[in-house]
């Protein structure tokens, strides 16, 4: 006979799988992409366009899996501006993918670290 053992967490798995850094890395390579564009060929310039795409959507994908699976109500009164802070990020990803300038993803990159730095001060409980 098997027996299930009852798992408690307050998101999908116990913590410790969630992390902004996973959403960081995929922005630093929106930022090489777009540093490297410019003097890219044009079936080059056309690979980079692709590859920002899909990196824009990983970001998105990343916050909102933390931003609906990790912080919890507590989070959110600790941290008031949490959710338009998760909003604009992901809003700025997708500017990040309408656009060419390394400017849209050094936003979205100080986004993420202010997210990040929220996220290192509920893990200090």
């Amino acid at each position: 006979m098997q027996f299930i053992k009852k798992v408690y967490a307050h998101c999908d798995l116990p913590c410790g799988v969630y992390d902004p850094i996973q959403a960081k890395v995929e922005a630093l390579s929106l930022k090489a992409i777009l540093e490297k564009y410019p003097n890219l060929d044009s079936h080059n310039q056309t690979r980079a366009i692709i590859i920002k795409e899909q990196r824009a959507e990983l970001v998105k994908q990343h916050l909102m899996v933390l931003w609906a699976d990790y912080f919890k109500p507590e989070h959110l009164e600790k941290f008031p501006n949490l959710h338009d802070l998760f909003w604009k990020a992901i809003k700025q990803a997708s500017e990040v993918k309408h656009h060419l300038d390394v400017e849209s993803a050094d936003i979205l990159l100080g986004q993420i670290d202010e997210i990040s730095k929220i996220f290192a001060e509920t893990k200090k409980v």
